[in-house]
């Protein structure tokens, strides 16, 4: 006798609303209440008329309140962006957050410190326990490696190809514009010989890098702004933190770069970007993990640079950034009995959504991880390409 499949919970499939949903998911290989890992499971009414209305972040409240699941969520996600149903579903919330991303500025100087105090400053130990032991919160470099167990390496690949890139020498003076952790500082100042100076809005990683210092590394952190720095430097580097700038301030922060770069030196721009300029922040992802941020297009980027910087160079090896986030989310999951008591169920299910939906994007080429080495007045005889 053949199985009957058992109606997801909540779901009318005489409902137009479900009945269009079931549809569209099914033009991504996704069912409702099928028994592949990346098939939607829904555990409580309502979802589907959220998911409608507000977007992902009605479906990514309900995933943190435990009213659907999946278990493979990068894999649903992977699917879900592929298809690019996200554009078929215009939730009129949206509206309402897409005219706010373009007529405010929310990234000015007083505002830049609200991802500072949500995102980085959840605390040192929960972010050892998840990354390397460099505390490298960015993309690795997976040239030479394969395996989970190797992760570790991609992040010391990836710091030395910034270094090769920006052509470090010793005595150098270097500007790290949103130096998280200190991790490339230290890189840079053990294995090349140079002073660094890192800019942060985290106190968390301000005190961190207290340890730094402690070690008699020449790197000196500054809790501060990027527009108020006006100090002149041999070779800038700005890694994952163009992200948090807006396009509203990208000629700022151009400006300030070029300010800042003495006219014979390098900047290497680090950043995850997007494929349309079109497109706003994910709402969940504004409210939940990183307040404020805006990916960047290539496009973009060049008309911010502008008549400052010659393009040098672009490499983007996000594809990378699908097997860097399987790594912590791999990290995460083995340490999370540390940190249940401390943050909960809920953060829990928050975390896993933020890191896996992310993985799922890059896996789709939704998102990008780009290197662009920048110079003021273009490389006589060119730029050499390092890889």
């Amino acid at each position: 006798m053949p199985m009957l499949k058992k109606t997801p919970v909540g779901f009318d499939e005489a409902s137009p609303p479900h009945r269009f949903v079931a549809e569209l998911l099914a033009e991504a290989d996704i069912q409702l209440g099928g028994e592949r890992p990346w098939d939607l499971q829904l555990k409580a009414p309502g979802v589907i008329d959220s998911a409608l209305s507000r977007g992902n972040l009605g479906f990514g409240e309900s995933y943190m309140k435990g009213e659907w699941d999946a278990e493979r969520l990068d894999e649903l996600f992977y699917r879900l962006m592929r298809a690019q149903l996200g554009q078929r579903i215009k939730p009129t919330q949206l509206a309402y957050h897409s005219l706010r991303s373009r007529l405010i500025n929310r990234q000015t100087a007083k505002r830049a410190w609200e991802v500072g105090e949500k995102h980085y400053d959840l605390g040192n130990d929960f972010y050892a326990a998840m990354l390397d032991p460099r505390m490298t919160y960015t993309c690795g470099y997976w040239k030479n490696a394969q395996t989970l167990e190797e992760a570790q390496e991609t992040q010391e690949a990836k710091l030395d190809l910034i270094c090769r890139k920006l052509q470090l020498k010793p005595g150098m003076r270097v500007l790290d514009i949103g130096c998280g952790w200190g991790s490339f500082m230290a890189y840079a100042a053990e294995h090349y010989g140079v002073e660094c100076v890192g800019l942060t809005i985290s106190k968390e990683q301000a005190e961190f890098g207290q340890r730094l210092l402690k070690r008699g590394l020449p790197v000196e952190f500054r809790l501060q702004d990027y527009r108020n720095e006006s100090e002149r430097f041999d070779r800038i580097a700005s890694i994952g933190m163009f992200e948090h700038v807006g396009h509203k301030n990208y000629r700022e922060y151009m400006s300030v770069a070029n300010r800042c770069l003495k006219d014979d030196g390098l900047f290497l721009l680090h950043t995850i970007g997007k494929n349309l300029s079109n497109t706003v922040t994910d709402p969940w992802i504004d409210k939940y993990i990183f307040p404020n941020g805006e990916l960047p297009t290539l496009g973009q980027i060049a008309a911010a640079a502008e008549a400052l910087f010659v393009v040098e160079d672009v490499h983007n090896f996000g594809a990378d950034y699908d097997r860097t986030l399987m790594a912590w989310h791999h990290n995460f999951e083995t340490h999370w009995q540390t940190f249940k008591a401390q943050f909960g169920e809920r953060f829990y299910r928050m975390w896993r959504y933020y890191l896996l939906m992310c993985e799922g994007a890059f896996r789709a080429r939704e998102l990008h991880l780009w290197q662009l080495v920048l110079s003021k007045q273009g490389v006589v005889g060119g730029y050499s390409r390092v890889s």
